[in-house]
């Protein structure tokens, strides 16, 4: 980090005689003597870039890093290329932030246009915003998408992620917008409780695809559903999983969100993450957040602008129907890199891979006893009766395998592409041996 600090010593005292001053503590002097640290902030001394590193590596050794991860539930194992940490680790970007003066920001506003294009090839929706904190909060956001004055409910599958769900609670409590969960029917959206519960008030329902058991959703018959209600409809979906299954787009969404963290973002205990965001044209002024755009100048250069940002986030707080003010542009970035690095085949391909060894661990755990609880299609994560889910958790840790998680019904297991069948032979024989 070198370059990082922007100016010199002598770029600074220039500064201050421009302003007229002599020294930044002169700056100052309107503050009251009593509000000023006198004696310092008594920090430790600083440490080199050797020591940094041994400190830091040390208080890293006391993670547990499993070889093997059978677990998901809203945070993926994917592969990562190389390319994709080479490039975003660079000194220029690893600051980005909000463009607030467009006309030098040429570069982070086009890394940001490349991530909202790609965004809406996945989703195949129309216009995509410059992402939000995580998956959780753009599905709360689109809540606030789809309100108005006669529609004040809001509706979210009992097969949605817990997190997600609590997230939305959090936002409706705050804009006094009532919550209803629609049951579930042996891991899906029960579609005819969905039909009965959604009236005239209704300002839109949110359904995961996959859902968070993993299970396929038939999308397009509970978006016509909505619709015939006449509320709007919100997807939350799988970025991978976007690769090789319907569209949110051919599903008849109004919105689609997710989370973006398996598009190149390392598996971490709360982020940092981001959340995406796409809707219809119709809705796009509703997005919050900005968007970036690709327009000409005088001279016909390409250039790339914020096209479209609600004022009303910086300025009039109170009447703002979202409070977005940041935008996850790092994360983004790592996004953008790693979806052009794997291009259309490279996705599909980690799509396939973690669909095919999902079903092959299915069908192993099958023959030793823990059976699919749910019928249907699935993505890579399923539900398994298990009737020790302790000692079974407990035989895989002790042999580096972060098993699934535990839910109401037995155990939550995903398998991605990082997984070989080797290991999951390996997973297999511990389970049954346990069993």
């Amino acid at each position: 980090m070198g370059s990082y600090i922007p100016n010199t010593d002598a770029q600074r005292r220039e500064m201050l005689h421009a302003v007229g001053v002599d020294t930044i503590d002169a700056l100052f002097e309107s503050v009251p003597r009593d509000m000023l640290v006198g004696d310092g902030l008594k920090l430790p001394a600083g440490l080199s870039e050797l020591e940094v590193r041994r400190a830091v590596t040390a208080m890293a050794e006391k993670n547990r890093i499993y070889p093997t991860v059978l677990r998901g539930a809203g945070a993926y194992r994917h592969f990562i290329p190389a390319v994709v940490k080479s490039v975003v680790n660079r000194e220029e970007l690893v600051t980005a932030y909000t463009p607030y003066q467009a006309e030098i920001s040429q570069g982070i506003l086009q890394s940001i246009f490349e991530f909202q294009t790609m965004i809406c090839s996945l989703t195949g929706m129309d216009v995509a915003n410059a992402s939000v904190y995580d998956g959780g909060t753009a599905a709360a956001e689109s809540i606030a998408m789809c309100k108005d004055r006669k529609r004040t409910r809001a509706y979210v599958s009992a097969c949605a992620h817990p997190h997600v769900i609590e997230t939305m609670r959090t936002y409706c409590f705050g804009s006094g917008t009532e919550l209803i969960v629609v049951p579930e029917k042996d891991g899906r959206t029960d579609t005819d409780a969905l039909k009965d519960m959604l009236g005239a008030d209704a300002a839109c329902f949110y359904l995961q695809q996959p859902n968070y058991y993993g299970n396929v959703e038939d999308a397009a018959a509970i978006g016509e559903i909505v619709h015939a209600a006449g509320a709007k409809y919100v997807m939350g979906v799988n970025p991978i999983a976007c690769a090789i299954m319907e569209t949110p787009a051919a599903c008849g969404a109004d919105i689609a969100v997710g989370e973006g963290q398996p598009l190149g973002l390392d598996i971490a205990f709360g982020g940092p993450y981001l959340g995406f965001m796409a809707a219809t044209k119709t809705m796009f002024r509703k997005l919050p957040g900005r968007i970036v755009g690709q327009t000409h100048d005088v001279e016909g250069n390409v250039g790339y602008v914020l096209t479209l940002t609600a004022r009303e986030q910086h300025i009039r707080r109170e009447k703002a129907s979202s409070n977005i003010c940041s935008n996850q542009a790092l994360c983004a970035l790592t996004a953008g890199v790693y979806l052009t690095a794997m291009g259309d085949e490279g996705l599909r391909q980690a799509a396939r891979l973690s669909l095919s060894k999902a079903h092959y661990l299915a069908a192993e755990l099958e023959k030793i006893g823990l059976k699919r609880v749910h019928s249907g299609e699935f993505f890579h994560e399923f539900v398994t009766t298990c009737g020790n889910t302790d000692a079974v958790l407990e035989a895989l840790d002790k042999a580096g395998i972060l098993g699934g998680l535990p839910v109401k019904d037995g155990i939550l297991w995903c398998v991605t592409e990082m997984v070989s069948r080797e290991e999951l032979d390996k997973a297999a024989a511990i389970i049954k041996e346990v069993c």
